[in-house]
């Protein structure tokens, strides 16, 4: 049985550009990527400055170096104020203060400030702590590390416990 040959052409798609947003029949290629592409290079360098601006600017005064330090400490003993927690292990870390809560897991973090929080687990197991907050709209972030023994698990739940009694609004 022979097979048709097709005379039809078809024309080939190009199917990675300058614009990688371009989607061909669909949006129209960009105009100004092409022209700057054009453009010689001697267009594209930059004018050098004139000789009347000066050349660097007047270093800080110290006393704004100072203040800048002082509120710098002014922020961190704000965020000392009152009970914190924390506890890590190899992979991952939660952390509670004024400031809220920070789940952390290999390199991702969250990151819930207490009024974004509308609850939050605590649980243990064997030697596990188990942390999940619930924000308002529905969703939930566990995060769990792992503690060196059981007991020291359950000294870290109670150590949640004293800082979301602190923190956090029923």
């Amino acid at each position: 049985m022979e097979q048709p040959i097709d005379t039809q052409k078809v024309t080939p798609v190009d199917a990675a550009g300058p614009d990688p947003a371009f989607i061909p029949g669909l949006t129209p290629p960009r105009k100004e990527a092409d022209e700057a592409a054009r453009e010689p290079e001697s267009e594209l360098k930059p004018e050098p400055e004139s000789e009347s601006e000066p050349e660097e600017t007047a270093p800080e005064s110290d006393t704004e170096v100072e203040s800048d330090a002082e509120a710098d400490a002014d922020a961190e003993d704000a965020k000392v104020d009152g009970p914190a927690f924390s506890a890590s292990d190899r992979r991952g870390s939660i952390t509670a203060d004024a400031t809220g809560i920070v789940l952390q897991l290999d390199d991702q973090e969250a990151e819930f400030r207490w009024d974004e929080v509308g609850a939050v687990e605590v649980g243990t197991s064997r030697r596990r702590l188990t942390v999940t907050v619930h924000t308002p709209d529905s969703r939930w972030y566990p995060n769990d590390v792992e503690a060196p023994d059981k007991a020291r698990a359950q000294a870290w739940a109670d150590d949640l416990d004293k800082v979301l009694d602190a923190y956090f609004e029923d």
